[in-house]
C-alpha cells in the first residue's frame, strides 16, 4: 500500500470516529516527530502494539479486502498482568476481513454503530481446515448453535462471542453503510495468534511516497 493511501484512510477514519462520538486517546493525534524522546514513556504502547493499524491482507485492494483498526489497550502474555485487549475498527460495505481463527484469543466482536456487520462461521478441524460441524456461539449472552457456513448479521448494539478455533470472516452489509466495530478480548497477539485459511499477510508492505500522518504499530521500530 502507498503511504499516501494510508494517510487518506486514517484521515477519513478520524472523521468517522468523531461522527460516531468515539474518542481516541490524545496520543492518537501525535505526528511522527512527537514520538521522539519518549521511548521510555511509551514502552507499553510500543511493546503491546497499541495504536493505528491498517492492512489490505496482501490483496492490493483495501476496499475489497482490508481493515482499519486502533488498538486501545492490550497485555502481553507472560510479560505483564493485563489479561485483556480492546480494539475499535471500521468495516466498509462489502469489505472483507478474510477467513481466520485464533489459537488462544477469545473475543467479543461488537457492532458499535453505523451499518450491519455480517460474519460467516466454521469450526476448525485438527488439521486447521474447515469442518462442517455445527458452530456454537454466544450472541449477547444467548447461546446459539448454527450450521457450518452460516452467515450471521449483527445490527448496531449486538455482539458475538467467538472462542479459539472458530473460523470467521466478516464484512459490512451492502447498502447499510460502514460499521463501527468494537473488539473486547483476551490478550491479542497479531504476530503469532492469527491463522488465516488462505495464508494471508497480516501487515502491509508500504510504499513510502509521502511522510506518515500518524505512525502505525508496524512503524514504531523505525521511529523509536
Amino acid at each position: 500500500m502507498k503511504r499516501s493511501e494510508i494517510n487518506a484512510l486514517i484521515g477519513s477514519a478520524k472523521e468517522f470516529f468523531r461522527e460516531s462520538h468515539f474518542l481516541l486517546p490524545p496520543w492518537a493525534e501525535w505526528e511522527p516527530g512527537e514520538w521522539k524522546g519518549k521511548k521510555k514513556e511509551v514502552q507499553e504502547i510500543v511493546n503491546n502494539m497499541l495504536g493505528w493499524d491498517l492492512t489490505d491482507f496482501g490483496s492490493g485492494n483495501f476496499f475489497k479486502q482490508g481493515l482499519l483498526l486502533f488498538t486501545l489497550r492490550n497485555g502481553r502474555l507472560k510479560k505483564d498482568r493485563k489479561p485483556y485487549a480492546e480494539k475499535i475498527m471500521i468495516v466498509e460495505e462489502m469489505q472483507e476481513t478474510p477467513m481466520h481463527f485464533h489459537w488462544k484469543k477469545m473475543e467479543d466482536i461488537i457492532n458499535r454503530g453505523g451499518g450491519n456487520l455480517q460474519m460467516e462461521l466454521f469450526n476448525a478441524d485438527k488439521d486447521e481446515k474447515l469442518t462442517f460441524t455445527d458452530v456454537s456461539i454466544s450472541i449477547d449472552g444467548i447461546r446459539n448453535t448454527v450450521p457450518a457456513g452460516t452467515t450471521i448479521t449483527l445490527e448496531p448494539g449486538q455482539s458475538v462471542c467467538l472462542e479459539p478455533g472458530v473460523y470467521h470472516r466478516f464484512w459490512g452489509k451492502q447498502g447499510k453503510g460502514k460499521v463501527l466495530v468494537g473488539e473486547v478480548s483476551s490478550v491479542n497477539d497479531d504476530k503469532k495468534d492469527n491463522r488465516f485459511l488462505d495464508g494471508k499477510g497480516r501487515f502491509p508492505t508500504i510504499e513510502e511516497d509521502e511522510p506518515p500522518m500518524h505512525l502505525l504499530v508496524s512503524d514504531y521500530s523505525n521511529y523509536l
